[in-house]
This record gives C-alpha cells, structure tokens and sequence, in this order.
C-alpha cells in the first residue's frame, strides 16, 4: 500500500464529508488523502480518470439510491474495494450489500478514527486477498487445461487420463471444497469474522491451492517421463552431505513416534548427479517410510558407494505391503489395500521409477505385511552414465 492511501469519498453531506476528513486527519498510524465527490457520476469520472485505493460510497445520493450505486462502481473498478455507508444498522442491507461487492460497511453515528482506518484498512486487505485469490484460481485453471493436454497426450498407450480424471474427482474434491467453504465465508460473514478466523481461512485458501498445484506437478511430472522428456541435468555436488541435510529436513517435521537415522558407507567424492531427481527419488521413499508407518518406529536410510554404483536402501517398520500388490506398486494412482486410511494420491511410487528410469537405474523392494518394507535403488556413478 501506498504512504497516502487515496480515498474517493462519493457523499451529498458537505458536512458528513468534513466529519470524515476530520476524522482521517486525527489517524496517527496511516495518511489518507479524500477525494470528495456528490453524485455517483461524478465518482464513476473520478474512477476513469485517476487511480485509488478504495471507495466511501453514502447509500443515499442525488442520482443513485442504495445498492443500485454497487454495480457501475465495481464494473468500472472491480479490484477496488468498496465500504459504505449508511444511515441506519440494517442487518439484511449490510449482509446484501457485501454480497454485491462491498468489503464493509458502517453507520455514520457509530463512525469514529479508530472505526473508520480499521474498517479501511481491512477493506482494503480483503479485497487484496481476494484479487490474489481470484488471479490463483485463474493460473490455475489455465495450468490445469495446459498439463491435462500434455497429460493426455503422453498417456494414450496406457489410458492413464482416465485414470486422471478418476484421481481428480477425489483427490481435488477436498482443497477445492475448503476454497469454496473459505471463500464464501469471507465473502457474505466477513464482517462478522475476528481478524483470527479472517487469517485461519486465508490460510487455508492459499494451503488448497498449493495442494492442487501440487499435485499437478506430479501428474506432469509423470507425463514428462512417459514422453521421454524427463532427463538428466546433472551439477557437481558430494551426495553423502546432500543425503545428511534431507534427513535433517525431515527430521525437523516427524513425530517423536518416529526415529530416521542415517548411516553412509564408502568414499563419496564431488562428482555430477541431478539433485532434482534425486530429491525426488528420496524424498518420497523417506516420505512414504513415515507416512506407512502410523505407529511409529525406527525408519533406516543407508547409503553406500561401491565401484560403478552407489545403493540407497530405505527400511522401515511399517505396516507392509501386500504380495498381491507389489508387482503394480510403481503405476500411476495405484494404492494397496490397507492404505485406505491414510491420505495419498499413488503417484509417489511412479515418480520415484520414472527418475530412476532416467538414470538408468534400478529399484526393488523387499515387504510383509505388519513387519515392514524396504526399498533398494541401484544408480550408476555418473561417469558410468553412456
């Protein structure tokens, strides 16, 4: 925001706007400058002629009466946010005129500095939010019509896509719900939200939509491999310090039921290897290590360097899985039956084999039910790499 936030005030009162620029004047934390106009016209000029930060808009005016003044202001300048004003504590004008757009609203006999920069200055922050809001939800959309392309595209031969929309239909289902819940909340009840619950569904907003783009990195990250578009860019690096510091970054997250520890055999000098898709690689083995292990336990992550390869192996004491399943373990949205309980979408284990792929490696695991898994993955020395 700026250092003056730029207020145009449309109100017939001489005297209702001296009140308010008196009160604006006495604010101590902000600087407001008030542009001050009598008709509605005369502000929709205002509003194609020079920017502001937000609108006072009185209910009753010379050339528009209550919330029929809404509409031409928001389809002027719908990402400015509107607060206003009104006469009398009507309940059912406030609730309706927020839900055509306003931020707030507030009754001029109860107006005093400290109401009128807080009612401000929250308009002006929920309407930001929202704008933000709104811009995500676009990007959104046009990553999601962008990769389904690409997705459908690069599954034809193992009708992956309809397997995508089956995931979609659950797995987009809930961020999506708490968007719809969150955002209508603040919409039609956020004047009668505290600041906390305010922030708590923000909060929540922005956690779906990192969730659903999530999970459309993955998708896309599958496609990419299935085409063949998924390769090597290899940086200089010792692995053995890389292995330490993303324990250490779990190891910041587990529960106290959980123990990881580390252990690394063999020389490991600089040499080139892809972080990315290693960190792929690891961090969904480790990822699932705890995840499938509910009760707890002791999770083992070794690391060993040999003449042309190097070993990772990833134990933990989990609840296993079934022998029935683990032929189709690496297919995109393929879960076992005994993970119904505990949240996924199947598409860590298919990643994991496509990088792995794309180093021309290997990876085999060693399971039963209620003792625990193991996975092994074999990657050749990047100098071994032809």
């Amino acid at each position: 925001m700026p250092a003056s936030t730029e207020i145009l005030l449309i109100e017939d009162s001489l005297a209702e706007a001296r009140l308010l620029q008196e009160f604006l004047q006495a604010a101590k934390s902000k600087q407001f400058r008030l542009t001050h106009v009598k008709r509605l016209q005369a502000g929709l000029e205002q509003l194609r002629s020079r920017s502001f930060d937000i609108i006072l808009l009185d209910l009753t005016l010379p050339d528009s009466q209550g919330l029929a003044s809404l509409a031409p202001l928001n389809k002027i300048a719908p990402s400015l946010p509107i607060v206003v004003l009104t006469n009398t504590n009507d309940e059912e004008l406030a609730i309706e005129a927020v839900r055509q757009g306003a931020q707030d609203y507030l009754v001029k006999r109860q107006v005093n500095t400290e109401v009128l920069v807080r009612s401000l200055l929250y308009a002006i922050e929920r309407k930001q939010a929202a704008e933000s809001l709104r811009s995500a939800n676009e990007a959104l959309q046009v990553q999601f019509q962008e990769r389904s392309v690409e997705l459908a595209k690069a599954q034809e031969a193992n009708q992956v896509t309809s397997e995508f929309v089956s995931m979609l239909s659950h797995d987009f289902r809930n961020p999506l719900t708490t968007i719809l819940l969150s955002t209508g909340l603040l919409e039609y009840n956020g004047h009668r939200l505290t600041n906390e619950t305010k922030l708590t569904h923000f909060q929540l907003i922005r956690s779906a939509i990192a969730n659903m783009n999530n999970l459309l990195e993955e998708v896309i990250l599958i496609g990419k491999a299935d085409v063949g578009k998924l390769q090597c860019n290899p940086t200089e690096f010792s692995l053995e310090p890389f292995c330490r510091q993303l324990v250490s970054e779990f190891q910041l997250t587990i529960s106290d039921r959980h123990q990881l520890i580390f252990s690394s055999f063999g020389e490991f000098p600089k040499q080139s290897w892809d972080e990315s898709l290693l960190r792929h690689i690891l961090t969904n083995l480790l990822s699932n290590a705890i995840k499938y292990s509910p009760a707890g336990g002791l999770i083992k992550f070794e690391v060993t360097a040999q003449a042309t390869a190097v070993t990772f192996k990833i134990q933990d004491s989990g609840i296993g899985i079934p022998q029935e399943y683990q032929k189709q373990l690496f297919q995109p949205f393929t879960r076992a039956e005994n993970t119904d309980t505990i949240p996924g979408t199947g598409l860590g284990l298919a990643i994991v084999k496509r990088c792995i792929e794309a180093y021309k490696g290997q990876i085999s695991v060693n399971s039963e039910i209620g003792l625990g898994t193991t996975f092994t993955v074999v990657l050749p020395l990047p100098e071994t790499l032809t």
